[in-house]
């Protein structure tokens, strides 16, 4: 089965390359359709190598096998976490798909697979990235999703808007990138190897961590937080989301700054965790203070926004800042705890996208103020858009609710109030919006915003005004709903996902499979009660929770200049170097 690694890359890059080359003759809807069988196929064969994944698969590309424990050949890595994100990017990627069926406006001649095209080729870069086993190769499928989420982000080419949030994205991105080819050469200087595994066994052999040690790993790490939209890394993200068609932005927040979280915890496991690497405790301070920093800044950002994508991209920042805690425990349940958490938001988050979208092309709108009441007939969407802010906020049984609970746990008590206060504050935003935007509760809110992207006057992303919502664009957020909530409640799904975790992060160790505990089922409760009631207050009496004077600070460094960007990401960079600075020095 290990031979057929390469096919989870080939196939829909093959399906891209049909596009661009038929494009010109193909019928759009010959071309979505095809479109639409690549990633159909990808997924069932990330899926078939992912039930037979124990032991973990490992591919030689070409049949360049490593000579007396010398390699220069493309290693794949076929275990759990890693066939796991492939099929996780590869059935967003169908939906999404399956989304934007005849979505876009009717392109001009000789365009007909231009979009089709992109999501086969954007979704072959993330399974690459996904079962990459050396470092050099994993830059490259990263470089490969960048660039083309860069185009699929700045599809509406006509508007500059489109084109400058693409323009900030790509500009971004890319130094983040450059940033992680440092690193990866300096690391291929030490050791001479450019496999994970291989290079830190060269670290360890040097002897004790040092500064070259020290530089690779602020290097690498800076270029997986960028694409992670960490803070103070994030601020592309927002940007990106507010001009992103909806269905890139179902697979942004879905699953590709995931896959920057899932190569902090690759890399640091397979890279630094050795006596050679970065000691743990230090590691594990970095992770957390940047994890809380993240979440808490995302957690204000998403409450004060009234864009909705916005509000919704920032939402994302702030459950990225619970991901990089649950991975900074460095403990087998923390990573239980992430895969599931990850798993079950991906469903939610792709799903409130949709949903997102359907307001856009319906109403010409993402403005939660422009939009007070006007949704009233969407009766099954804002069914929708409530139970994904319900699924956000961690209610049993959903899927982000275990992850959740299984992370708290093992975070420990001191950090299950920033989980809960996160999922709440999140969650409560996208209420709120349910409440004024679906049932028109509360008074018309007064415009008093001078500074933010307030969402009004958009285009629709469709050929015009939508009079009726077609079926694909609901049925696919109910089965993304519907898959988040399997996560949580399939007997025996959350232990397979536990044990193919501890296989492949801890040499098979033996922990508690991740279950449902009466803690974890009153913290998530408690954080979906919290969510009702400050939604509740802030439709009732926006007076209480509305702006103020030191929230106006915190939305200028959302300045939209990308010379601001960049001098919070060397900022980012340099406060990752101080946090793990101490046990070099020791070392």
């Amino acid at each position: 089965m290990n031979h057929l690694l390469p096919l989870l890359v080939a196939v829909p890059l093959l399906g891209a390359a049909l596009l661009v080359a038929l494009g010109r003759l193909l019928p759009r809807v010959l071309a979505e359709a095809l479109g639409c069988a690549a990633s159909a196929a990808t997924a069932a064969l990330a899926i078939v190598l992912l039930l037979d994944s124990s032991p973990p698969m490992v591919e030689w590309a070409g049949g360049w096998m490593p000579v007396s424990g010398e390699s220069v050949g493309i290693v794949l890595v076929g275990d759990g976490p890693g066939l796991g994100m492939a099929a996780l990017a590869s059935l967003l990627t169908l939906a999404a798909l399956a989304y934007s069926w005849h979505y876009f406006e009717e392109p001009p001649r000789g365009r007909a697979g231009a979009f089709p095209a992109l999501m086969p080729l954007f979704q072959g870069g993330m399974c690459g990235f996904a079962i990459a086993g050396d470092l050099f190769n994993a830059f490259v499928f990263f470089e490969l999703m960048s660039v083309v989420a860069y185009a699929l982000t700045g599809h509406r080419v006509e508007e500059a808007r489109a084109v400058q949030g693409a323009l900030t994205f790509g500009v971004v991105n890319s130094l983040g990138a450059y940033a992680m080819l440092l690193g990866i050469g300096l690391l291929y200087a030490r050791s001479g190897e450019l496999a994970m595994t291989q290079i830190g066994r060269g670290l360890d052999e040097h002897g004790g961590p040092d500064a070259l040690t020290l530089a690779a790993f602020v290097l690498v790490l800076t270029g997986l937080l960028v694409k992670s939209a960490a803070m103070p890394f994030h601020f592309w993200l927002p940007d990106a989301h507010a001009v992103a068609p909806t269905p890139v932005c179902m697979l942004l927040s879905g699953v590709m700054v995931e896959l920057g979280a899932y190569g902090v915890w690759r890399v640091y496991g397979a890279v630094f965790s050795g006596p050679g690497g970065v000691p743990a405790a230090d590691a594990e301070h970095a992770l957390l203070v940047i994890g809380a920093l993240t979440a808490v800044t995302g957690a204000l950002m998403c409450w004060y926004q009234r864009h909705v994508k916005r509000m919704l991209a920032c939402s994302t920042v702030a459950h990225m800042g619970l991901f990089l805690v649950g991975i900074g425990t460095l403990t087998p349940e923390g990573d239980d705890g992430v895969a599931l958490y990850i798993l079950g938001h991906a469903g939610v988050k792709a799903a409130l996208f949709a949903c997102a979208g359907i307001l856009l092309d319906r109403y010409g709108s993402v403005d939660e103020h422009a939009l007070h009441g006007r949704a009233r007939e969407l009766r099954g969407v804002a069914v929708l858009f409530t139970v994904g802010g319900l699924g956000l906020a961690g209610l049993p049984p959903f899927g982000a609710g275990l992850g959740k609970a299984v992370t708290e746990e093992a975070a420990g008590a001191a950090f299950s109030v920033l989980f809960v206060a996160v999922t709440a504050v999140t969650a409560g935003a996208v209420l709120r919006v349910a409440a004024r935007v679906f049932l028109g509760l509360g008074p018309p809110p007064e415009d008093l915003s001078s500074y933010e992207t307030t969402g009004s006057g958009e285009e629709p992303e469709t050929r015009h005004r939508l009079s009726r919502v077609p079926d694909t664009m609901t049925a696919v957020p109910a089965l993304l709903l519907a898959a988040s909530l399997a996560v949580g409640s399939v007997p025996g799904f959350a232990a397979r996902v536990g044990h193919a975790m501890s296989e492949a992060g801890s040499g098979g160790a033996v922990v508690a499979p991740p279950h449902w505990t009466p803690a974890g089922v009153l913290l998530g409760l408690a954080s979906t009660a919290l969510a009702l009631g400050l939604a509740a207050l802030a439709v009732t009496r926006p007076e209480l929770l509305g702006e103020r004077a030191w929230t106006e600070p915190l939305r200028r460094l959302q300045s939209g200049h990308i010379g601001d960007y960049v001098a919070w990401m060397l900022a980012g960079a340099a406060l990752l170097g101080v946090l793990a600075l101490p046990g070099i020095l020791t070392g």
